[in-house]
């Protein structure tokens, strides 16, 4: 093509200049080379040609500078999903420009609060791809005698509960398969209605931790302890804490045995918090609990006040296809802000707590804690200048 483009330039030219005569013998030379019809070389040479026309495609929306800034939010969220990090953007935002840890031209601000989750994912695709990896394992727990006089709840027995009502749950630092001996253990709790985590770490598993941690975790909650829904656990199903529950007005449930959809809340938790937070390893004595606490010290306010969760909003099912739709994600301390049996004080008391809160600052923190957990894992003691 571009061969017989050339010709056409030359010869045309020379055509176009030539009296009758001469464009005799320069059209029965060039149709003779080119294969044209005459008539069609004829309105080939006496027409000038122009160069062709380039289709620049679509102009790029969302430019590097703004897939950048995209990329510092999304570390900043602890590289969450696509749309939760959508939700989350605008307060990240406006908390990291705050406290001076980003500048935007109005441009790129604009972009970035238009942006889709579905753009978000693909403009993040190659540096997630590089970023992520790894498996999910926990253990189950057991069952004890008193779990007779514990009503069961199921995962659709919650119907929309107020603030307060919590799955608990406990994960183990096992480093691999379970052993029989004193290890690590996380604390999960989980509130229904709002997502609101609190992990607490306890050098072995004990029905007397498990009733102290919830105290500790009562008294520092927005909103009243109204409920714990708990799995099979002799360390929940014995009578210190179900007289403790009892005593304090707070309504003690259990999920069924094997069945772990009953705390599909708190499970869920247990990989996208613990396991991220933690990993796989192995972490046994009470320097390695102090270390594994005060990393949850610090990622408590960052969970809680920095990351979206999601919330099923209905599930139909037509035959064997399940249809789920779900809520746009919000964090934990947004659920607690709209919620109205939030009285007002509490909530300016978390309003002015969240504008004195640097995500950057507690995500730092959080990674060097994690460190800390790393090395405690790695080598069994507790590390150097801790």
């Amino acid at each position: 093509m571009t061969t017989r483009r050339e010709l056409t330039e030359a010869v045309g030219e020379r055509y176009r200049r030539s009296d009758r005569n001469e464009k005799r013998e320069i059209l029965d030379e060039f149709v003779e080379l080119t294969g044209y019809h005459r008539k069609h070389a004829i309105r080939v040479l006496c027409q000038e040609l122009r160069p062709p026309k380039v289709n620049p495609g679509p102009q790029r929306r969302y430019d590097d500078e703004v897939r950048a800034a995209l990329i510092t939010l999304w570390e900043a969220a602890d590289r969450i999903c696509g749309k939760r990090l959508k939700a989350l953007i605008p307060t990240l935002i406006d908390s990291m420009t705050r406290h001076g840890h980003l500048s935007l031209s109005k441009a790129v601000h604009q972009r970035l609060r238009q942006v889709s989750a579905a753009t978000i994912d693909r403009l993040l695709h190659d540096v997630r791809e590089q970023a992520f990896g790894g498996q999910r394992r926990r253990a189950s727990g057991v069952g004890s005698a008193i779990r007779r006089a514990v009503p069961i709840r199921t995962f659709s027995d919650w119907n929309d509960p107020l603030p307060g009502y919590f799955e608990i749950d406990f994960v183990q630092h096992c480093g691999g398969g379970k052993v029989d001996s004193d290890l690590v253990h996380t604390l999960v709790m989980t509130d229904i209605a709002t997502g609101w985590t609190e992990c607490l770490a306890m050098p072995f598993r004990s029905g007397a931790f498990v009733l102290e941690h919830i105290e500790q975790v009562s008294r520092a909650l927005p909103f009243p302890l109204r409920g714990l829904d708990c799995d099979n656990d002799t360390a929940f199903m014995n009578e210190t804490v179900f007289d403790f529950c009892k005593a304090t007005g707070i309504e003690l449930t259990r999920s069924r045995a094997y069945k772990k959809n009953d705390q599909a809340w708190v499970e869920q938790k247990n990989g996208a918090i613990v396991r991220r937070l933690v990993g796989y390893g192995r972490l046994q004595g009470l320097e390695a609990t102090e270390i594994l606490a005060s990393l949850y010290q610090v990622s408590r306010l960052y969970i809680n006040f920095f990351q979206p969760s999601f919330k099923l909003k209905s599930k139909t099912r037509h035959g064997a296809k399940v249809t789920k739709h779900y809520e746009s994600p919000l964090t934990p301390l947004e659920r607690v802000l709209r919620s109205a049996s939030v009285p007002e004080a509490t909530k300016r008391k978390l309003r002015a707590r969240f504008r004195t809160l640097d995500p950057l600052d507690l995500l730092c923190r959080m990674r060097e804690a994690q460190q800390h957990v790393a090395r405690c894992s790695e080598c069994g003691i507790r590390p150097a200048g801790t």
